[in-house]
């Protein structure tokens, strides 16, 4: 049948599997707008206040599903709007598939009105990207765009799409919708060496990442920690794939990691990394991680392997697909003396004093994770609360805590929170948690909250400093507090009541017990805000490049 450029489009997203596509009108794209007007039965247009929140609801309704979350621009600053957006997912390895209009063909290269090279600026923040020159390319190149993107190691890619070729007209010939093919059975020589060093390890430790919450490995994760006895750690990105209350998992790792986390790393001498890529917020020093230790990698990604960190064996392949195939050579464990010497450590964590006149992180955290229950999504910003939040709530289910972690992107979180309430369909409840800092960023999406009646609720901790940059400055720049105290008069409550959601502002642990309870039973978005002191800090912490000997806890 014959199809303009713009039908094609829609057809293409809808043959993908795309229902919920986030994005902002604009020239370049106004053909593609007036296909999703036609087809809006099958395709939700989500439009947000800015093309940077809607990068980052792309990248929240895919981190909340695992399925590849679309957005859409217009040239010119519409495009570049993304960059961000599109970074973030980049380093988070979230499939994502960004598209772009452009100048007519005939207009680029010409500094036409609203015309960027957007597939160069782009290209070491994409997987691949695409300049679509003729509308004979464009059905294959998209299902090449979200093949791509879930492919392998997952990422965002880009297709332009210049403004002629959505007005062409050619034939268009439907297909199947893309599924990943099965993953390559895994080298059995590397599984053999790898079971065999689990196996004979006497203070074994697995550390995972986000690979395993990408590759939906959990239970398979869960199924090795239970057979052989091994104590757990993770990063940021893995945070909830293990439950709270396992009893063998030990908690976060690294800079803001508990004590006993990075000392049984520090004291293990096998280290089964699984899914994760040794970053410096992890390994910060990276001759000394892991000192005493075998360290066994498995991850989907060669290029990860020894890149950050020397490893004494590696499995490549996909997480899921290696653990399974791991699993029947593995022995059944005990390792009765190491765990009770992590119980040991463990008794000397560093544990936050209650204070229920004040405000505390902790005491905000706990209240919400026991008064929203074992359903909720927790989206974050960047900054102390986000290290507070990744300590304290008490993970339950994967793609639960979503936070941006590899390029730490302050203003990520509202997008993020409303990608994800879309792709939940207001099913479970979904928690922002924000810092007045990485608030101001981006709070213009109150506007699409509430204009989409999504039922998201935002709490602000609220110091009026940068706090994480103003705690590095307490540490370590002699208390000269550079920019970090914006001097802001910002009334949250009233800003939340001007864009039409509704407000609350909290000095103590009763008052926020009471605005949560209020917040948990309202249908549209609110805000909390909570007021904690500037001196506040997250603790434990190792400063950048140190080891467990330079842990700070006060």
């Amino acid at each position: 049948m014959k199809l303009n450029g713009s039908e094609i489009f829609a057809e293409v997203l809808i043959e993908q599997g795309v229902d919920v596509l986030f994005g902002y009108p604009g020239g370049s794209v106004l053909n593609l707008y007036d296909a999703l007007y036609k087809y809006s039965d099958r395709i939700t247009h989500v439009m947000t206040a800015h093309e940077q929140g809607a990068a980052h609801a792309a990248d929240g309704y895919a981190r909340a599903t695992g399925r590849t979350g679309v957005v859409l621009a217009t040239s010119g600053p519409g495009a570049t709007n993304l960059v961000t957006g599109i970074a973030t997912a980049y380093m988070d390895s979230v499939p994502m598939v960004a598209f772009t209009g452009n100048v007519g063909t005939n207009l680029i290269g010409r500094d036409s009105f609203q015309e960027v090279y957007i597939a160069g600026i782009t290209m070491p923040i994409t997987k691949h990207n695409y300049v679509v020159r003729r509308v004979e390319e464009l059905a294959d190149v998209m299902r090449s765009a979200f093949r791509i993107a879930q492919s392998g190691r997952k990422g965002p890619v880009l297709v332009d799409i210049p403004k002629d070729v959505t007005s062409a007209v050619c034939e268009f010939n439907p297909r199947p919708r893309w599924t990943p093919p099965a993953p390559a059975a895994p080298d059995a020589t590397q599984l053999v060496r790898a079971a065999e060093l689990i196996n004979g390890a006497k203070r074994p430790v697995i550390y995972f990442g986000g690979g395993v919450a990408s590759s939906e490995a959990g239970e398979e994760l869960r199924q090795l920690v239970q057979k052989a006895q091994i104590p757990a750690t993770y990063t940021l990105m893995a945070a909830a794939v293990l439950g709270y209350g396992e009893p063998l998992n030990l908690g976060l790792v690294g800079m803001h990691g508990c004590r006993t986390s990075n000392k049984a790393i520090d004291e293990a001498d096998v280290v089964i990394a699984i899914g994760t890529r040794f970053s410096d917020r992890v390994a910060l020093n990276p001759e000394s991680f892991a000192k005493n230790a075998a360290i066994v990698q498995i991850d989907i990604d060669p290029s990860e392997i020894n890149k950050n960190v020397r490893v004494f064996h590696s499995v490549v392949g996909d997480v899921k697909s290696v653990l399974r195939a791991l699993l029947p050579m593995i022995e059944s464990g005990r390792h009765d003396e190491w765990i009770e010497r992590i119980h040991a450590w463990q008794a000397q964590d560093y544990r936050p004093k209650d204070d229920a006149s004040a405000l505390k992180p902790h005491q905000i955290l706990g209240a919400i994770c026991e008064k929203a229950g074992p359903d909720a999504v927790y989206v974050t910003d960047v900054g102390q609360h986000q290290m507070w939040a990744a300590q304290y709530i008490r993970h339950v289910r994967p793609r639960s805590f979503l936070t941006s972690g590899g390029l730490g992107t302050m203003g990520f979180g509202y997008g993020a929170a409303i990608g994800a309430q879309m792709a939940l369909g207001r099913k479970r409840p979904v928690i922002m948690l924000t810092g007045d800092g990485s608030f101001h960023m981006n709070l213009n999406e109150a506007c699409t909250a509430v204009s989409y009646d999504l039922p998201i609720i935002t709490v602000i901790f609220n110091n009026q400093v940068l706090g994480m940059v103003r705690q590095w400055q307490t540490a370590f720049y002699g208390r000269r507090y550079s920019s970090t105290d914006p001097h802001r008069k910002t009334d949250f409550v009233a800003l939340a009541k001007a864009f039409g959601a509704d407000g609350r502002r909290c000095t103590n642990l009763a008052e926020f017990n009471e605005a949560f309870d209020w917040a948990l039973q309202r249908k549209g978005p609110v805000w909390i805000e909570c007021v904690i002191d500037k001196d506040e800090k997250v603790l434990p912490m190792i400063p950048a490049g140190g080891t467990l000997d330079d842990m700070m806890m006060s």
